[in-house]
């Protein structure tokens, strides 16, 4: 199972930031990529250096995996495992299927100067965030295929960037482009699954 994990969270991140990267490019003549971190100590910085070493430890965990290290007993199950590998693989697939929905407006990092339509439908619908709900899933998916202790630490260290990235650069960021758009949208729908996470309606 920790090769499978491997060979996953590879391909994963080769589809969702490679592949994915490449294919708006040839689309738009963009990479979408926007990875400037602002001033160092800044709350961007903190969220994109966050967010990296959430990327390496992800990686770690089934490399750890692979190299003998022992599994948390509590989380150790044939079952957890194999429920691990479907929610890891629903989780990639919808990483992509998201990203895609985006079209246009798909981008990695934010340019405080750069306007894109806002997103609102198909997974957006049901979510503001549904690419970083999808890559929570996977994360924790890989958690139970290899639960050791770096794992863990992954899917806690994802949490917690991709909450920083939301809360404190992107919210205020679509508030600032789209305003009383993006206000209705996210009064409307919840910040990572339906109904939780909605900002308060000034109009109302």
């Amino acid at each position: 199972m920790a090769v499978t994990a491997l060979m996953l969270y590879l391909t994963a991140l080769a589809l969702a930031f490679g592949w994915r990267t490449f294919v708006h490019w040839r689309r738009t003549g963009d990479t979408g990529l926007r990875l400037d971190a602002g001033p160092a100590g800044s709350v961007a910085w903190w969220a994109k250096l966050t967010f990296v070493a959430a990327i390496m430890l992800g990686l770690a965990g089934p490399v750890a995996a692979v190299a003998g290290l022992a599994p948390l007993p509590a989380l150790d199950h044939p079952l957890a495992a194999g429920a691990g590998l479907v929610i890891a693989l629903s989780g990639a697939a919808a990483t992509l299927a998201a990203q895609l929905s985006m079209g246009a407006s798909w981008r990695i990092g934010v340019d405080a100067g750069e306007r894109t339509e806002l997103v609102t439908g198909g997974p957006f619908a049901l979510a503001r965030n549904p690419i970083f709900t999808a890559m929570i899933t996977t994360s924790a998916g890989l958690t139970l295929m290899v639960p050791n202790v770096v794992a863990v630490l992954a899917l806690a260290v994802l949490v917690t960037a991709i909450e920083l990235q939301v809360r404190a650069v992107e919210e205020p960021y679509l508030l600032a482009v789209h305003g009383r758009a993006y206000q209705g949208y996210a009064a409307r729908v919840g910040r990572f699954v339906p109904g939780l996470g909605r900002l308060p309606d000034p109009a109302v």
